[in-house]
């Protein structure tokens, strides 16, 4: 198995108040070991959500630079940025799966897009676009296999699928996929699986049925990726994964899939005070310092991403040592308990990383928050600037 490499943990910038680092060397190696571990099966990268808190357009080009032919947005927004980047259609294959009524069509159509489609509706929505434009749709039709999320529910997908098989009779648009979502593919065993795979092989027999002939069947997101070779099919869809962090962190740590946490969270000590015993620490004094001590005050807060349900457990590394989140977070900052230490004001706390250095990582952060590491890079607000690294191309402080 292939080990994502890396140009390691890098510094804070000098002058910024705080900054999350991206490490696209880790991206292309987790993009690379992920493609050892399916073989033949392309690999889709999911870019949803700014590619979970990382940076869509930035993640993007690595991606595509080494040689990543899919994209997977849930917003037509997300997907339609992507194409203004500058993301060309004979670059990437750009899904978008996430529609309501009224939806950008027309422009999806003129972007090159793939539409996902779930239900009737849609696809009622689509063809009178298609036949304004004069584009013809590529479609990936989506079952509902058992998530009870989006997708199309059993007793609905015969007719989705012969109103799409109708429409690509007529040249509208081809259904170049069927696809469909697990609901526990991180919790192995769990009886969904198995019937979630029987369902979606159901949906496409349906579909085979009446003529299509779709050029890729997709189910497998990050944890079926990684633990459920049958569910691979002909693309994969990984998003946590690639970013370098555990979908299954009962079953392994990122080290054990061969992976390497891509983004890594700083902040510089706004202030170091001392204050004596006692003495009540950030709003409504949930936390009292046990005897005289000194308090460090970290200037990032739930407005920039960190989880106030972190409050009094939350890890953070100062000077080599881990310290816990002193009382409350508030919106724009939070206090540590430095225990007598006087580290310098401006000193870097490490609130997050990789762990080569001894710091916490955002599988930590999620048990403190009682959440999933997903959580905790997707929040990661826009006050505070990516700084990537370790990229094929350009590299740089991007706010």
């Amino acid at each position: 198995m292939t080990t994502a490499n890396t140009t390691g943990t890098v510094p804070l910038t000098d002058g910024v108040r705080a900054e999350a680092t991206i490490d696209l060397g880790a991206l292309r190696g987790n993009l690379a070991a992920l493609r050892e571990r399916v073989g033949n099966t392309a690999v889709m990268l999911a870019v949803k959500a700014d590619a979970y808190g990382h940076g869509a357009v930035a993640c993007a080009r690595e991606a595509v630079a080494n040689g990543v032919g899919w994209l997977g947005c849930a917003m037509p927004e997300e997907a339609l940025a992507l194409r203004a980047a500058g993301i060309r259609p004979e670059q990437a294959r750009v899904l978008c799966w996430l529609w309501t009524p009224g939806g950008p069509w027309r422009e999806a159509l003129r972007a090159d897009l793939d539409i996902s489609v779930s239900g009737r509706w849609a696809l009622d929505e689509l063809l009178p676009a298609v036949r304004e434009t004069g584009i013809p749709a590529r479609v990936h039709l989506k079952a509902d296999t058992g998530l009870g999320r989006n997708g199309c529910q059993p007793h609905d997908w015969p007719e989705l699928v012969a109103a799409a098989r109708r429409a690509e009779a007529e040249g509208l648009l081809r259904v170049v996929g069927i696809w469909s979502h697990f609901a526990a593919a991180d919790e192995p065993g769990h009886p969904s699986i198995r019937a979630q795979l029987d369902s979606y092989r159901t949906a496409l027999d349906v579909a085979e049925a009446a003529g299509l002939r779709p050029e890729v069947r997709h189910l497998a997101n990050s944890p079926a990726t990684l633990l459920l070779p049958e569910s691979h099919f002909d693309l994969v869809r990984t998003g946590l994964a690639a970013y370098g962090l555990s979908p299954v962190p009962e079953v392994g740590s990122p080290a054990d899939f061969g992976l390497r946490p891509v983004m890594a969270l700083s902040a510089r000590l706004a202030l170091v005070k001392h204050v004596p015993g006692g003495h009540g620490v950030s709003y409504g004094h949930h936390y009292t310092t046990p005897g005289p001590t000194t308090l460090g005050l970290v200037p990032v807060g739930y407005g920039d991403g960190i989880p106030r349900h972190a409050s009094g457990s939350g890890p953070v590394q100062v000077a080599g040592k881990w310290r816990a989140v002193a009382g409350r977070v508030a919106m724009d900052q939070f206090v540590v308990d430095l225990g007598g230490d006087t580290p310098a004001i401006g000193e870097e706390v490490l609130l997050f990383g990789n762990g080569e250095r001894g710091e916490p990582t955002a599988e930590d952060w999620a048990r403190a928050a009682g959440t999933i590491s997903y959580e905790i890079v997707t929040r990661i607000g826009g006050r505070v600037p990516r700084r990537y690294v370790g990229g094929s191309g350009a590299e740089g402080l991007s706010a």
